[in-house]
């Protein structure tokens, strides 16, 4: 799955980690300011923001740009030499560029929220005519919206384009590796289904539960800190009273919920799903065999067989029902969460509307960031499935000891 796309996978992924973690450490403490040296210093602490699409090209922006790219090529040469990869270029700087279009999504929302404090502000101006607004304010407000709004687009059709291709090329690595041992797989039951629909679903399952992954840590690395600011101004929780970095502890407090909460209600759903694609393939299979052999295929075999698909099926449904309860229960919850916790503040006259529309956005990415798990735990079932598939495929591969449901269904199409 991995070593036929990328260099070394477990060396690969470890330094990765390692390499990501400097380069954030190192930006922090003297990075950032580097960019000085070269023209593009840092803001300075009392200017005010940047609205609008001006900010993805001010000097801090462009300096971040360059500093990307160098500790991307670096890592990057150091594989090419080390254990240069047929697939290097998609596997690493592929992964660069989709990390990068990430991050700067993430921007993106930061640029967002940036607009809500002032122009909710000005609408609530307007609206309790403490102060004159025109309509022109109103509208050029809603331009500078736009040109964010458009940079958005932009980058989200261009890399939704691009990790099409990365996708496939993934899928492609994967199927040249086993197709290249497929004597030693074609006897395994569902090989054709495996190498045909299973590496497309991996590649694909992977690429969307690490964009992910990559995104919520960014997120948080992006609006922690804009949370712990605003706390200054939401110091009161509902039921808790006083509680230092509310909206911290608030936030944490939801997502460890739910995390905990969906875990337990979904922990039996990757061993039947798993389980699932063993009994349809073996029913699929035998039905294959029945159009070319007259005594494969007979009615008690297969509805024996069904047979195991239906029960199979009954059971993922049951445990399926409650999960879904759980979690359709818990999302539910989600959209009011940010409300209720500035209940006091809101009453207290605390916030004014752009802040509280700061506040509520803020909270809501910071929140959905720690909530990584309870968003992505039906696809993570579903990628269990897949790598549990693919895992026994290639034990063969390595003359590895097979799972014992694959022992048995390769065991019973050798006595056939």
């Amino acid at each position: 799955m991995f070593v036929s796309f990328f260099p070394k996978p477990k060396l690969f992924f470890t330094l990765a980690i390692l390499w990501a973690l400097a380069a954030i450490f190192f930006w922090y403490f003297g990075g950032e300011q580097l960019g000085a040296y070269f023209g593009l210093p840092p803001a300075a602490p009392d200017a005010p923001p940047i609205v609008g699409i001006g900010l993805f090209v001010s000097p801090p922006f462009l300096w971040f740009y360059i500093y990307y790219t160098v500790f991307t090529l670096v890592f990057y040469a150091f594989w090419a030499a080390y254990s240069p990869h047929p697939w290097q270029n998609w596997s690493i700087l592929g992964s660069a560029l989709i990390i990068f279009a990430t991050y700067f999504s993430v921007q993106v929302s930061v640029a967002f929220n940036v607009w809500y404090g002032p122009y909710y502000d000005l609408i609530q101006a307007a609206l309790a005519k403490t102060r004159p607004v025109t309509a022109q304010e109103l509208y050029m407000g809603l331009v500078d919206i736009s040109g964010i709004a458009f940079v958005a687009v932009t980058i989200g059709a261009i890399n939704g384009f691009f990790i099409s291709h990365y996708i496939f090329r993934w899928r492609t690595a994967m199927n040249r590796f086993y197709m290249e041992h497929w004597d030693k797989l074609r006897h395994i039951e569902g090989a054709s289904q495996r190498v045909q629909d299973d590496t497309m679903r991996f590649s694909t399952t992977v690429e969307s539960l690490g964009v992910s992954l990559v995104r919520s840590f960014m997120t948080l690395i992006a609006f922690l800190p804009i949370l712990f600011v605003l706390s200054k101004e939401v110091t009161k929780l509902p039921v808790f009273g006083e509680v230092p970095y509310a909206l911290v502890v608030a936030a944490v407090g939801w997502a460890v919920f739910g995390t905990v909460f969906l875990a337990i209600a979904g922990y039996k759903l990757p061993g039947l799903e798993f389980k699932n694609q063993r009994v349809e393939a073996a029913y699929r299979k035998e039905l294959v065999y029945g159009e070319d052999h007259a005594d494969r295929a007979q009615p008690p075999t297969v509805a024996q067989l069904f047979a195991n698909v239906r029960k199979n099926y009954f059971t993922l449904y049951f445990h399926t029902l409650y999960f879904n309860v759980a979690r359709i229960f818990y999302l539910q919850a989600d959209n009011i969460v940010s409300t209720l916790i500035l209940i006091p503040s809101i009453a207290a006259g605390k916030l004014s509307l752009g802040l509280m529309t700061q506040i509520q956005n803020v909270f809501g990415q910071v929140s959905t960031s720690f909530q990584y798990l309870v968003n992505s735990w039906t696809v993570i079932v579903e990628l269990i499935s897949i790598y549990k598939r693919l895992r026994a495929f290639e034990a063969v591969i390595y003359n590895e000891p097979l799972p014992a449901i694959d022992e048995h269904y390769l065991q019973t199409q050798t006595e056939v």
